[in-house]
């Protein structure tokens, strides 16, 4: 997906350079437990005109037992963009990034909110 955000902030955030103006940890939650959690959340900090939040999900552990459905690792690192591209949050977030090592790389995403109108 192409940038949604200007070039001098895409090039910030690639770098970690921008500092978040909110963040939110699901380590060790469930995806029912995860879910709603991060709704309220993205809502309240588009409600307080925050642009930049860290949504913190953890690598993920290794889970295949070697079935015949294999499962993916990280369960909520593959679910969180997700339930960011689609209703209600899809009419909040402009973006989102991995993060950089800084802010916690592949465990971590910057989502860039649309301002109020």
């Amino acid at each position: 997906m192409p940038p949604q955000v200007d070039a001098k902030t895409h090039t910030k955030l690639k770098r970690g350079k921008l500092r978040p103006d909110a963040r939110i940890d699901l380590h060790g939650m469930t995806l029912s437990q995860a879910h709603p959690v991060l709704n309220r959340f993205m809502m309240g900090a588009y409600s307080r005109q925050q642009r930049l939040v860290l949504v913190i999900t953890g690598k993920g552990k290794d889970r295949d037992d070697g079935g015949p459905v294999p499962v993916p690792r990280g369960i909520l690192r593959h679910q969180v963009p997700h339930w960011l591209q689609t209703p209600p949050l899809n009419s909040i977030v402009l973006q989102v990034t991995q993060a950089h090592l800084r802010h916690g790389g592949d465990g971590a995403y910057y989502v860039y909110l649309r301002r109020m109108k």
